[in-house]
């Protein structure tokens, strides 16, 4: 009769050969530590610093309001831009305040408002985002504000020629 060729397995390598209780600790031990391993994140970035602290001299609360709006490009043009604003007062450009103490306007060439506040350090008065530099490419120049008309100039360059120097008429004054 012709012999088996299948051979018993040695003991030491049976599948079924049982670890104890200690080797399941260990075994989940290091699954653990594993899964912590990959769990970990990146260390967080710190904190933004905090928005430089200006001046504010004209109160976000006196901006708030209706107006008619109209710009020049040439300074001559000033008086009969701000009788032009004024009769804007039908279709009025809407200053509301915003959620941190400034007021919400648009900034060139942006479809959405943004809050800006009034900013002066040691120098002119400007209007544009708390976190931007007083004088900065977002900021406009207050050239004039009584209360009843505010003169803007914006600080970039390039969106001053294409916008001009902005003239605010409060509406109903």
């Amino acid at each position: 009769m012709p012999q088996s060729s299948v051979r018993p397995v040695p003991a030491d390598l049976s599948p079924k050969r049982s670890r104890g209780p200690i080797g399941a600790v260990a075994v989940a031990s290091l699954a653990g530590l594993l899964l912590a391993a990959c769990a970990t994140t990146e260390p967080t970035a710190p904190p933004p610093p905090p928005p430089p602290q200006y001046t504010s001299p004209i109160p976000a609360a006196s901006l708030v309001g209706r107006y008619g709006l109209a710009a020049y490009h040439r300074p001559e043009d000033a008086g009969r831009t701000e009788a032009q604003a004024r009769g804007q007062c039908s279709n009025p450009y809407i200053i509301t305040a915003g959620p941190n103490g400034g007021v919400l306007m648009y900034l060139a060439d942006d479809n959405k408002l943004t809050e800006v506040i009034s900013k002066a350090a040691g120098g002119p008065t400007f209007i544009g985002p708390a976190e931007d530099p007083a004088g900065g490419d977002r900021d406009r120049q207050v050239l004039r504000w009584d209360g009843k008309v505010l003169v803007l100039k914006w600080m970039d360059p390039e969106v001053n020629k294409r916008y001009g120097t902005m003239v605010y008429v409060r509406c109903g004054s």
